[in-house]
Protein backbone atom coordinates (compact mmCIF):
# COMPACT_ATOMS: atom_id res chain seq x y z
CA UNK A 1 0.00 0.00 0.00
CA UNK A 2 1.30 3.19 -1.19
CA UNK A 3 0.13 6.02 1.24
CA UNK A 4 0.54 10.05 1.65
CA UNK A 5 1.30 11.12 4.93
CA UNK A 6 0.68 14.70 5.60
CA UNK A 7 1.00 14.52 9.02
CA UNK A 8 -0.16 12.63 12.41
CA UNK A 9 -3.54 10.84 11.49
CA UNK A 10 -3.82 12.71 7.98
CA UNK A 11 -3.39 10.16 5.36
CA UNK A 12 -4.51 9.22 2.08
CA UNK A 13 -4.18 6.44 0.12
CA UNK A 14 -2.47 6.45 -3.19
CA UNK A 15 -2.40 2.79 -4.52
CA UNK A 16 -3.36 -0.77 -2.91
CA UNK A 17 -3.30 -4.31 -3.52
CA UNK A 18 -5.54 -5.20 -5.96
CA UNK A 19 -4.38 -9.34 -5.52
CA UNK A 20 -1.47 -10.54 -3.96
CA UNK A 21 0.83 -7.95 -2.26
CA UNK A 22 4.61 -8.48 -2.37
CA UNK A 23 5.31 -10.28 1.00
CA UNK A 24 2.51 -12.64 0.02
CA UNK A 25 4.22 -13.07 -3.39
CA UNK A 26 7.14 -13.92 -1.60
CA UNK A 27 6.21 -16.56 -0.05
CA UNK A 28 3.40 -18.15 -2.00
CA UNK A 29 7.04 -17.94 -4.48
CA UNK A 30 9.18 -19.25 -1.54
CA UNK A 31 6.68 -21.92 -1.66
CA UNK A 32 6.86 -22.85 -5.25
CA UNK A 33 10.70 -23.14 -4.53
CA UNK A 34 10.39 -25.40 -1.82
CA UNK A 35 11.83 -22.51 0.76
CA UNK A 36 10.79 -21.85 3.97
CA UNK A 37 8.54 -19.43 5.94
CA UNK A 38 8.44 -16.24 5.66
CA UNK A 39 9.12 -16.31 2.29
CA UNK A 40 10.99 -12.92 1.93
CA UNK A 41 14.34 -13.45 4.09
CA UNK A 42 14.15 -16.50 1.96
CA UNK A 43 14.02 -15.94 -1.75
CA UNK A 44 16.58 -13.04 -0.82
CA UNK A 45 19.34 -15.41 1.13
CA UNK A 46 19.46 -17.30 -1.92
CA UNK A 47 19.35 -14.27 -4.33
CA UNK A 48 22.26 -13.34 -2.99
CA UNK A 49 24.01 -15.51 -5.26
CA UNK A 50 21.51 -15.25 -8.74
CA UNK A 51 21.70 -12.98 -11.25
CA UNK A 52 18.84 -10.73 -11.36
CA UNK A 53 18.50 -10.81 -15.09
CA UNK A 54 18.48 -14.54 -16.33
CA UNK A 55 14.64 -15.26 -15.99
CA UNK A 56 12.44 -11.70 -17.64
CA UNK A 57 9.64 -12.05 -14.86
CA UNK A 58 6.68 -9.90 -15.26
CA UNK A 59 5.83 -6.44 -13.81
CA UNK A 60 2.51 -5.70 -13.27
CA UNK A 61 0.13 -2.67 -13.60
CA UNK A 62 3.08 -0.45 -14.70
CA UNK A 63 0.72 2.68 -15.64
CA UNK A 64 -1.69 2.43 -12.16
CA UNK A 65 -0.93 3.53 -8.44
CA UNK A 66 -2.38 0.32 -7.60
CA UNK A 67 0.03 -2.94 -7.12
CA UNK A 68 -0.31 -6.64 -8.00
CA UNK A 69 1.94 -9.19 -7.84
CA UNK A 70 -0.16 -12.70 -8.76
CA UNK A 71 1.24 -12.48 -12.17
CA UNK A 72 4.62 -12.97 -10.88
CA UNK A 73 3.78 -15.51 -8.75
CA UNK A 74 1.89 -17.43 -12.00
CA UNK A 75 4.91 -16.30 -14.02
CA UNK A 76 7.18 -18.56 -12.08
CA UNK A 77 4.59 -21.53 -11.69
CA UNK A 78 4.67 -21.70 -15.22
CA UNK A 79 8.29 -21.47 -15.28
CA UNK A 80 9.27 -23.70 -12.83
CA UNK A 81 8.67 -26.99 -14.70
CA UNK A 82 10.62 -25.95 -18.21
CA UNK A 83 14.26 -25.27 -15.74
CA UNK A 84 16.82 -28.16 -14.81
CA UNK A 85 19.65 -28.18 -13.19
CA UNK A 86 20.98 -25.12 -11.03
CA UNK A 87 18.51 -22.60 -11.00
CA UNK A 88 17.66 -21.52 -7.38
CA UNK A 89 19.80 -18.59 -7.25
CA UNK A 90 18.64 -16.79 -10.10
CA UNK A 91 15.11 -17.44 -9.44
CA UNK A 92 15.39 -16.04 -6.59
CA UNK A 93 17.07 -13.40 -7.91
CA UNK A 94 14.75 -12.58 -10.46
CA UNK A 95 12.14 -12.57 -8.76
CA UNK A 96 13.54 -10.41 -5.95
CA UNK A 97 14.71 -7.66 -8.58
CA UNK A 98 10.84 -8.20 -9.78
CA UNK A 99 9.03 -7.63 -6.91
CA UNK A 100 11.67 -4.40 -5.99
CA UNK A 101 11.70 -3.13 -9.73
CA UNK A 102 7.68 -2.43 -8.78
CA UNK A 103 7.85 -1.01 -5.76
CA UNK A 104 10.81 1.09 -6.28
CA UNK A 105 8.93 2.53 -9.56
CA UNK A 106 5.69 3.12 -7.94
CA UNK A 107 7.15 4.67 -4.94
CA UNK A 108 9.23 7.19 -6.82
CA UNK A 109 6.22 7.77 -9.51
CA UNK A 110 4.00 8.72 -5.94
CA UNK A 111 6.50 10.55 -4.39
CA UNK A 112 6.68 13.13 -7.83
CA UNK A 113 3.00 13.14 -8.39
CA UNK A 114 2.45 14.55 -4.12
CA UNK A 115 5.42 16.60 -4.38
CA UNK A 116 7.07 15.41 -0.98
CA UNK A 117 10.78 15.44 0.16
CA UNK A 118 10.37 12.60 2.30
CA UNK A 119 10.14 8.97 1.38
CA UNK A 120 9.90 6.03 3.84
CA UNK A 121 9.30 2.38 3.52
CA UNK A 122 7.59 -0.20 6.51
CA UNK A 123 6.43 -3.44 6.94
CA UNK A 124 8.12 -6.63 6.59
CA UNK A 125 9.21 -6.31 3.35
CA UNK A 126 11.08 -3.31 3.84
CA UNK A 127 13.36 -5.42 5.38
CA UNK A 128 14.94 -6.48 2.37
CA UNK A 129 17.96 -5.50 1.38
CA UNK A 130 17.91 -5.28 -1.87
CA UNK A 131 14.77 -2.98 -1.95
CA UNK A 132 16.32 -0.79 0.79
CA UNK A 133 19.59 -0.38 -1.59
CA UNK A 134 17.47 0.56 -4.18
CA UNK A 135 14.88 2.67 -2.85
CA UNK A 136 17.67 4.55 -1.40
CA UNK A 137 19.60 5.06 -4.60
CA UNK A 138 16.69 5.81 -6.37
CA UNK A 139 15.43 8.64 -3.47
CA UNK A 140 19.10 10.06 -4.13
CA UNK A 141 18.79 10.59 -7.59
CA UNK A 142 16.10 12.38 -7.47
CA UNK A 143 16.20 14.39 -4.55
CA UNK A 144 14.33 12.75 -1.72
CA UNK A 145 15.10 12.17 1.65
CA UNK A 146 15.23 8.32 2.08
CA UNK A 147 14.26 7.40 5.79
CA UNK A 148 13.58 3.57 7.14
CA UNK A 149 13.43 2.31 10.45
CA UNK A 150 15.60 -0.87 11.55
CA UNK A 151 14.62 -4.13 10.16
CA UNK A 152 13.82 -5.16 13.81
CA UNK A 153 11.20 -2.79 13.93
CA UNK A 154 9.65 -3.28 10.81
CA UNK A 155 8.30 -7.11 10.93
CA UNK A 156 5.41 -6.65 14.12
CA UNK A 157 3.10 -3.70 13.85
CA UNK A 158 2.63 -3.34 17.48
CA UNK A 159 5.06 -0.28 17.76
CA UNK A 160 3.88 1.42 15.13
CA UNK A 161 0.07 1.06 16.95
CA UNK A 162 1.42 2.42 19.82
CA UNK A 163 3.34 4.99 18.71
CA UNK A 164 0.20 5.96 16.82
CA UNK A 165 -2.28 5.60 19.65
CA UNK A 166 0.35 7.88 21.65
CA UNK A 167 0.15 10.50 19.11
CA UNK A 168 -4.05 10.50 19.15
CA UNK A 169 -3.72 10.32 23.18
CA UNK A 170 -1.92 13.53 23.23
CA UNK A 171 -4.22 15.14 20.90
CA UNK A 172 -7.16 14.23 23.21
CA UNK A 173 -8.61 11.06 20.99
CA UNK A 174 -9.36 8.02 23.17
CA UNK A 175 -11.27 5.21 23.01
CA UNK A 176 -12.51 2.41 25.40
CA UNK A 177 -10.62 -0.41 25.53
CA UNK A 178 -14.28 -2.67 25.98
CA UNK A 179 -14.81 -1.02 22.10
CA UNK A 180 -15.36 -4.06 19.58
CA UNK A 181 -12.56 -4.65 17.40
CA UNK A 182 -12.46 -3.64 13.67
CA UNK A 183 -9.93 -5.37 11.59
CA UNK A 184 -11.06 -3.56 8.51
CA UNK A 185 -10.75 0.16 9.99
CA UNK A 186 -10.49 2.23 7.19
CA UNK A 187 -6.85 3.91 7.70
CA UNK A 188 -7.80 7.82 5.98
CA UNK A 189 -11.06 8.73 8.56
Amino acid sequence: MSIFVRGAGDYEVIGRTVDDAAGEAFDKIAKLLGLGYPGGPEIEKHAVDGNPKRFDLPRSMPDSENFSFSGLKTAVRYLLPKLKGDYLADVCASVQQAIVDVLVRKTIAAAKKHDVDLVTVSGGVSCNRELRKQLGEACKRRGFEFKTAEPSLCTDNAAMIAFAAMLKLEKGVSSNVAEEIDPNLALAN
